[in-house]
């Protein structure tokens, strides 16, 4: 890292470092959610079929989710790492984890797509496609399948530009494919008239040019770790560092992944495909929620990382203090436009007015936790920051694994309407997963801090 990063890091004010690392994080993260919203705007809008077809790729959604996981898993986990090893002076070391993570981002693509390409009519039908849902998922998703490399590259790679504070190049990653597939979407789905594969194609040429920009920059002189071919060969005690750090990330998207699926089955059982579109709008909506907020928080976990590795706590603890505060005023201001203006969002999406009117009644209830979960998502990535995997893992897996699917199956036993029952399930289960995340960070967070200071004395 070069000298004027490491002054900014350990001396510039707090609010204005985060916020200037941060911001182009929330704007790329927005523009990268883009991605799906677009397609899914652009979808419900295509004549005669725009329901049908947009309840398809609500199907196909968690499977593009579980994808994208892989790139949190390598690229968030070794991303804060080599923060770390920045902080402490070990340049060699930090590339070297960046040269192994981009080995295991190919290993990764390679298996995914194989092994989806080859179940993928099994997994659609699995994850709830009906016979009028499943031809389109199946063009929609056999195209995305072909782009998971380059998903996997500009997503997971991209980390590593943030993670030395160039924050607008890491940006500008995001933004020059979505830029691309806002172009492409209505020429390939409307001009030429490919539907769900135009959508798909225009995807994936997108993230492949996004990709590309990644690489091109991680290889010249303007970044200060740089990917060299010497660095490439996977190191077993690297991979195994990411790996354990990144699978907290991991766990939150692919299960994330998982709960969609379940969703999906349940409301397909109590409601039909009605109910499978609104949870798609949903979903979509909670993943925007969720990105701004997570990739603001990703914006101080370079500081944390740093200042962490360098021992100065001081600005450690402000840096979270300032990170927190921020992540829960705005999950209150998210909570608020979902619980009272729920159709202005949902419009985006459809001009179905059966469809708006379910969706804004579902979300008066699927959302109503959202009001403190901001402050989840702040202290996850604050555990990330410190290398804390096993606190992470733990706090990945409760909300979702032990809470949310198992309310799923269970609330409809005990109330007359299942369909609000399986709803019910996400805010019981938000509650719940924040209480216990504030009580574990306020005891493990003190503890951490410590233990620096006595090292040094």
């Amino acid at each position: 890292m070069n000298v004027m990063m490491n002054n900014r890091f350990a001396n510039e004010k707090i609010p204005k470092l985060i916020l200037s690392l941060a911001a182009p994080a929330v704007v790329a993260q927005l523009i990268n959610a883009l991605y799906n919203v677009v397609d899914r705007m652009f979808i419900g809008r295509m004549p005669g079929t725009g329901t049908l077809a947009l309840t398809s790729i609500g199907i196909v959604f968690p499977i593009i989710m579980m994808i994208g996981s892989f790139s949190a898993l390598i690229g968030f986990g070794g991303a804060p790492l080599a923060s770390i090893k920045m902080g402490e002076g070990k340049h060699e070391k930090a590339e070297e984890l960046l040269g192994s993570c981009f080995s295991m981002l190919l290993i990764a693509s390679i298996g995914l797509t194989i092994t989806l390409l080859f179940f993928k009519s099994q997994i659609l039908t699995l994850f709830g496609a009906s016979p009028d849902t499943f031809p389109y998922a199946d063009d929609y998703l056999t195209i995305c399948l072909i782009g998971t490399g380059p998903v996997l590259i500009s997503m997971g790679l991209n980390q590593f530009i943030a993670a030395q504070g160039f924050a607008k190049t890491a940006m500008l990653t995001i933004c020059v494919g979505a830029a691309i597939n806002i172009i492409l979407d209505p020429i390939f789905i409307f001009v030429l008239n490919m539907g769900v594969q135009g959508a798909a194609m225009a995807t994936v040429i997108s993230q492949t040019f996004s990709a590309a920009w990644v690489i091109r920059f991680l290889i010249s002189k303007k970044s200060n770790l740089r990917l060299r071919l010497k660095h490439m060969r996977l190191r077993t005690k690297i991979a195994g560092s990411v790996l354990a750090l990144g699978l907290s990330p991991f766990i939150m998207q692919s299960t994330e992944s998982l709960v969609q699926i379940v969703f999906n089955t349940s409301l397909a059982r109590y409601g039909g495909d009605l109910y499978i579109g609104a949870m798609g709008i949903m979903s979509s909506l909670m993943q925007i929620f969720t990105l701004l907020l997570t990739s603001f928080a990703q914006g101080a976990q370079p500081i944390i990382g740093y200042n962490y590795g360098s021992g100065d706590l001081r600005r450690v603890k402000s840096t979270i203090v300032f990170c927190s505060i921020f992540c829960g005023v705005f999950g209150l201001a998210m909570w608020s436009i979902a619980i009272f203006l729920p159709e202005l969002p949902i419009m985006i999406f459809t001009n179905n007015p059966e469809l708006i009117a379910l969706t804004a009644k579902l979300m008066k209830v699927f959302f109503l936790g959202t009001c403190i979960y901001g402050l989840q998502l702040a202290f996850q990535q604050v555990f990330i920051a410190l290398g804390q995997a096993k606190v992470s893992i733990f706090i990945a897996v409760l909300r979702k694994i032990i809470l949310l699917i198992p309310l799923v199956y269970l609330l409809p036993m005990f109330f007359t309407s299942k369909t609000n029952a399986v709803i019910l399930a996400e805010p019981i289960a938000d509650f719940c997963a924040v209480l216990t995340c504030c009580v574990l960070f306020g005891l493990k967070v003190k503890q951490l801090l410590n233990r620096p200071l006595e090292t040094k004395r």
